[in-house]
């Protein structure tokens, strides 16, 4: 086996696993998941069928991916952050055929106790502050916080705070990025290569 699954925990058939990625203490990986190379799940933590993992996501303790969630790569999700996947939900009525989808962007991080309402999409490298209640589709890079969730301000790949010029440009002080702000859409000038801690 090319990852790690530990003895408490369960994996059901049907599921495909990365190489490298590492399964923690009383987790259950259920029927037909999809989950990529070197992610990294923790402990008391539930995939429900069919969900999507990319390459690399940290899934850190006590959080509930339900069906209809995908994460692309290098998604990080919170200690007991929460999905939905059903906008009015009742313990009576069987809605397992209105399940809506949530999509979590490359490089997304969402924090600890943060709330996601289903049907919307999480732009790429965004960030979600701890306790946010995200309830409308997030741009790229959009740093968001409260409840119900707002933008104030942005952030760069490496999640640092960017301070846009007069002319729209700001640079990201850990990495020397240079990024675009034009009509509320931040864009990357150029790439280079992140050192990941």
């Amino acid at each position: 086996m090319e990852y790690f699954v530990h003895e408490s925990s369960y994996v059901d058939e049907g599921c495909q696993i990365g190489k490298g990625t590492k399964i923690w203490h009383f987790s259950h990986i259920m029927s037909g998941c999809q989950i990529g190379e070197d992610c990294n799940i923790g402990q008391n933590v539930v995939i429900s069928p069919n969900v999507v993992l990319g390459r690399n996501c940290k899934i850190q303790n006590n959080v509930s991916v339900y069906t209809g969630v995908r994460c692309e790569d290098d998604v990080f999700l919170g200690p007991s952050m929460v999905f939905t996947n059903v906008i009015n939900p009742r313990s009576a009525v069987s809605r397992k055929s209105e399940y809506k989808e949530t999509v979590i962007r490359r490089g997304a991080s969402i924090g600890a106790n943060a709330t996601i309402v289903c049907g919307h999409s999480l732009g790429e490298y965004c960030l979600i502050g701890a306790g946010s209640v995200v309830t409308k589709d997030v741009p790229d890079f959009a740093l968001m916080v409260g409840n119900p969730a707002r933008r104030i301000g942005w952030v760069s790949r490496y999640g640092e705070k960017l301070k846009f010029d007069a002319s729209g440009i700001a640079v990201c002080p850990a990495t020397g990025e240079k990024y675009m702000l034009k009509d509320e859409v931040v864009s990357l000038l150029g790439t280079r290569n992140m050192d990941k801690g």
